[in-house]
């Protein structure tokens, strides 16, 4: 795999984010595509032969698009610094948890695990499910294993209310927990790392370890089992 030219295009595509420069770079832009998309199906053919819910998945269930779908009006930058995927049951946008994988240079590099954009129905669940099995869910999220991979654990940095959740009282002893907007984990590879020989195999690791946790929150899901890919 060509990961230098891919981190080496990104950084081009950072600093001329334009549609014109695009354009007169279209093949350098499929080279990188290219790359991206062999490092996506190497990890995916890892990681299916141990999880039911990957095992179908293609490259083009996961991938995520360059261009931005939702750019902010004053946002002047077409397209996204980061190539990458979603791995998860149904396909890249499907409503439960899974994995991301982003490549982006200067030490951007990141895999994340969990759910980072769910609807107020996942988020509902999910609070559900804490508040019943409180204990799993410390034990899940404080595993060791998980914790050699991000070391961080759960990411309590990101958006999250103000006051309980409707139905939840302001003295539960989960309540810094249940107040979060986001469930998940991330770990980020510095360039050196995403060039080493063994980065597919660093990935696969950390998805492996966070599974346990993304299974408990896509347990707590309504109809996971209907989900198709997307």
């Amino acid at each position: 795999m060509e990961l230098d030219y891919l981190l080496d295009f990104l950084r081009r595509l950072a600093a001329n984010n334009t549609t014109a420069w695009m354009a007169e770079h279209r093949p350098d832009y499929q080279r990188a595509r290219a790359t991206c998309t062999e490092l996506v199906r190497r990890v995916l053919a890892k990681v299916a032969a141990t999880d039911p819910d990957l095992a179908d998945l293609t490259t083009a269930d996961v991938l995520f698009r360059l261009h931005k779908n939702d750019r902010a009006h004053r946002d002047p930058e077409p397209y996204k610094r980061r190539m990458g995927a979603g791995l998860k049951l149904g396909g890249r946008h499907a409503p439960r948890a899974g994995y991301f994988i982003a490549i982006q240079p200067d030490g951007r590099s990141w895999l994340g695990a969990g759910t980072f954009h769910p609807t107020p129905a996942m988020l509902a669940a999910i609070r559900q499910e804490i508040h019943y099995n409180g204990d799993r869910f410390h034990r899940l999220r404080e595993a060791p294993e998980l914790l050699r991979h991000f070391p961080t654990g759960l990411d309590v940095s990101g958006p999250q209310l103000t006051r309980p959740p409707r139905g939840y009282a302001a003295d539960d002893p989960d309540l810094a927990w249940l107040r979060l907007k986001t469930f998940g984990v991330g770990h980020f590879y510095a360039d050196a790392e995403v060039l080493a020989p063994d980065f597919v195999e660093r990935v696969v690791a950390g998805i492996a370890a966070a599974r346990p946790l993304v299974d408990f929150f896509n347990e707590a899901l309504p109809g996971a089992e209907q989900v198709g890919v997307s």
